[in-house]
């Protein structure tokens, strides 16, 4: 996800790099192959939680990792240091491009990522396997986010899920007055709303034209939006660059769509459920939120390792502790998100917060197909045939020009 103003396969190979330490071990040259064919570095999950090294540092979202620095009733790093003495300095990473990036510095134990990163630090071997019996509270964690294409490989969790959500249709009711139900409100009907319509700035955004061609345009064959061939590719681009004549402006940054929506620069578009919060408690403009009925793209967000991590029990102790019921609501709830952990609900200030990001839902979590990192192997296990992420990439910057 991008930026939020403050608002890890156990064997008998151990082959230690000089870069790793303690017991997250790296087979330095060997890889193995998935079930996709894809080759993946031989990487060991942790065996055992130990001391804490004293420091840890982290990539992170802002709002995922508080100090209490930029609002002082949100802190859940102090009391994390002060039970495992686990220092923790936190870089912000405010796009996924650049929280891959950092993690390849090779400086940092950790990572929040989002979908559209997770294959890309695992297959490079960023990232290892995560030892999840070393994570107590991962057993609490919604049965609907784990073992997922996004953040495991072959039934093993390169991860701990940390929150979730869907991308959902935003419009002011004052303009949009039927109430659309569809993405077609943005893409074969957005000439209604011509300079007004909003759409999130990322090459992951070609899985929403291609999620809404699967239903529109079944001939294209479109089965999972981020296994795309080149053809289907082709199809979204041209969806896409139509609905770019149409565009005002493309947001990355939440408190850019509140302003757009509530100077009537923007009316309708792609949005997240707390950017629909924040407009609704300023109350200078009325909006509506709807997951529309081809159902939605969305994110489901991964505490990652790096496989070389200078602070590996430190880490465990971390992705134990944001995933406990307390943490993991107070984190959700000020970030705005749903909690991954089932029994945060039970912590939330406000009682009726999960029932309005549906974060027990396994329902409405069906309908979100999650940012997944476009592989030439698709990621759906169809073919070996699929465009790339760096295709995607090259192809939205042709599409916004």
């Amino acid at each position: 996800m991008p930026l939020m103003p403050g608002a890890a396969r156990t064997g008998s190979i151990v082959i230690v790099c000089a870069a790793v330490v303690l017991a997250l071990t790296t087979a330095c040259s060997g890889e193995r192959s998935s079930a996709t064919g894809q080759t993946l570095p031989e990487l060991e999950p942790l065996a055992a939680v130990g001391a804490g090294e004293g420091r840890l540092n982290l990539v992170a979202w802002a709002g995922y990792a508080e100090d209490g620095s930029n609002n002082r009733d949100a802190d859940w790093v102090t009391p994390f240091e002060q039970q495992t003495g686990c220092q923790t300095e936190v870089t912000l990473g405010n796009t996924s491009d650049e929280m891959v990036r950092l993690m390849r510095s090779g400086n940092y134990d950790g990572v929040s990522a989002s979908g559209d990163a997770t294959l890309r630090l695992i297959y490079a071997g960023d990232v290892a396997p995560v030892n999840t019996s070393l994570v107590p509270n991962y057993e609490d964690i919604s049965s609907f986010l784990k073992d997922k294409s996004w953040n495991s490989v072959d039934g093993q969790m390169y991860g701990i899920p940390h929150g979730w959500g869907a991308n959902l249709l935003m419009y002011n009711i004052e303009v949009v007055r039927d109430a659309p139900n569809s993405w077609a409100a943005v893409f074969d009907d957005a000439d209604r709303y011509k300079g007004k319509v909003t759409a999130y700035d990322s090459p992951i955004y070609i899985a929403d034209a291609a999620l809404y061609l699967s239903k529109t345009k079944p001939a294209l064959g479109i089965e999972d939006p981020y296994s795309l061939t080149g053809e289907q590719l082709d199809a979204a681009v041209e969806l896409l660059e139509k609905q770019r004549m149409n565009i005002g402006e493309y947001w990355s940054d939440y408190t850019k769509e509140v302003q757009a929506f509530e100077s009537g620069a923007s009316v309708i578009g792609t949005t997240w459920q707390v950017i629909a919060n924040t407009i609704g408690a300023r109350n200078k403009v009325q909006v509506n939120t709807v997951l529309p009925k081809e159902g939605s793209t969305g994110w489901s967000d991964t505490w990652m390792i790096s496989s070389t991590a200078a602070h590996p029990n430190c880490m465990y102790k971390w992705m134990d502790w944001i995933s406990s019921p307390e943490v993991n609501a107070q984190a959700a709830e000020f970030f705005g998100e749903a909690p991954a952990n089932v029994k945060a609900c039970e912590h939330t200030t406000e009682p009726d917060f999960c029932d309005i990001y549906h974060a027990t839902d396994a329902g409405f979590a069906a309908k979100i197909h999650y940012w997944t990192t476009p592989q030439k192997d698709c990621v759906d296990g169809t073919g070996d045939d699929c465009t790339t992420y760096d295709e995607w990439t090259a192809r939205w910057q042709q599409i916004k020009g």
